[in-house]
């Protein structure tokens, strides 16, 4: 049945009711089809099978086809279950993965045992990413009440690497003042409501020092003192937690539900491990695409060409000049690698000096390249997606951690 895919629920291929069931109705169908085999179905069901009918009734009535919503079904599971990363057999714990980007958390936390009965991802690029990567389409804005109203009850986990521009050097560091910043109060509001074992959290680490530690401190207090949570705190290095040759710190704070996990004192980060990966290991041979090589006549080759000599480094370009990185590992990525601005990370090979490639960006953020799917989309989109991207084995420690203390 080559004919349905869940690109078909997408508004453009048929008139809906509402304005929310355009929304959400690629959203609401695959979480359907990814809890088929868990409570959490009947969470989706109703309004799935709405769209279900719909659909192939359309299709029969406009294409000519003969489906029955049976069989649409069937298939639909098939396209899920083949994805690159499907939910692992006989799952031990469910988790919710909020400001989900582009699924770093989810397959750190599947990796484990983990099941994912719910996903939010408001930007559209990297809802592509996340689709044909985990055959699911994430949830839209989670500041709405309608996308909330979406999320299952009684997971273990919510996961979330809440928007950090608001907190960033690179950003106005305004905080609460930002509206980006007031989207923990979203999650404030979940927790509140769901009450999970844990919250899992991940951010820039220039959150704890923000406002002279007021914006932390807020947090903090939050999560403790109005949720009832135990929260834990740590900056860590994916250099030296994760064994990936990337220095990028962030911070990370694990919470727990005191009267659901009263071993929670028992929790630990993860100890530092040896780094026996290198940049070579990361790094594609031979050429790479014409449009990632600095051209002679470019304005600033003259200092590239005197700064960058050697081939066992990545240097930054830093707007108007070259620094090289002396530590051996891949500087910081950061979201706006593609768009000219400066920290975009550099090397020369035997063919010239080149940007990273997209694929090298996100093995440096630790993803399985050869399996991770990186879908059509201008170069500048996806050194966004890796940059704006946590370290998955670095969370993948973390979480294992943390399921040591609640499985």
């Amino acid at each position: 049945m080559k004919e349905l895919s869940i690109e078909d629920f997408d508004t453009k291929k048929y008139k809906t009711r509402t304005v929310e069931e355009e929304d959400n109705k690629k959203a609401v169908v695959s979480h359907y089809l990814h809890n088929f085999y868990n409570e959490i179905k009947d969470h989706y069901e109703e309004e799935a099978t709405t769209y279900l009918k719909d659909i192939v009734d359309y299709k029969n009535e406009e294409e000519n086809l003969n489906i029955v919503s049976d069989s649409a079904v069937q298939y639909l599971l098939h396209e899920v279950e083949k994805s690159p990363f499907p939910t692992p057999q006989n799952p031990t714990f469910q988790f919710i993965d909020l400001f989900a980007g582009i699924g770093g958390f989810r397959i750190a936390l599947q990796n484990i045992g983990g099941e994912c009965v719910y996903t939010s991802e408001w930007n559209v690029d990297s809802q592509k990413t996340y689709q044909v990567n985990f055959g699911q389409f994430p949830f839209g804005d989670i500041t709405k009440k309608s996308t909330k109203n979406y999320i299952p009850d009684d997971f273990e986990i919510l996961c979330a690497g809440f928007p950090c521009q608001a907190f960033s050097i690179a950003g106005n560091r305004k905080g609460f003042q930002d509206t980006r910043g007031t989207l923990f109060f979203d999650l404030e509001e979940i927790i509140e409501t769901k009450r999970p074992r844990v919250v899992f959290l991940e951010n820039v680490k220039n959150l704890v020092s923000h406002d002279k530690g007021k914006t932390f401190k807020v947090i903090l207090e939050i999560l403790e003192e109005k949720l009832g949570y135990k929260a834990y705190t740590k900056i860590l290095n994916s250099s030296t937690h994760a064994n990936v040759p990337q220095n990028r710190e962030r911070i990370f704070i694990v919470a727990f539900d005191r009267e659901q996990v009263p071993n929670h004192e028992d929790f630990k980060f993860p100890e530092p491990i040896p780094l026996t990966k290198t940049i070579h290991d990361i790094l594609e041979k031979g050429k790479q695409a014409d449009n990632l090589y600095y051209k002679k006549d470019h304005q600033y080759y003259p200092e590239l060409e005197k700064t960058m000599t050697s081939k066992d480094t990545i240097y930054q370009w830093r707007r108007v000049y070259v620094r090289e990185n002396k530590s051996q590992v891949c500087p910081t990525l950061t979201a706006n690698m593609g768009t000219g601005g400066h920290n975009v990370p550099l090397i020369l090979d035997d063919y010239g000096i080149r940007k990273l490639t997209p694929k090298e960006c996100f093995a440096f953020q630790g993803y399985p390249t050869d399996k991770f799917i990186l879908p059509n989309l201008a170069n500048s989109k996806l050194y966004m997606q890796a940059g704006n991207s946590v370290t998955t084995p670095l969370i993948e420690r973390i979480a294992q951690k943390i399921i040591e203390i609640i499985v």
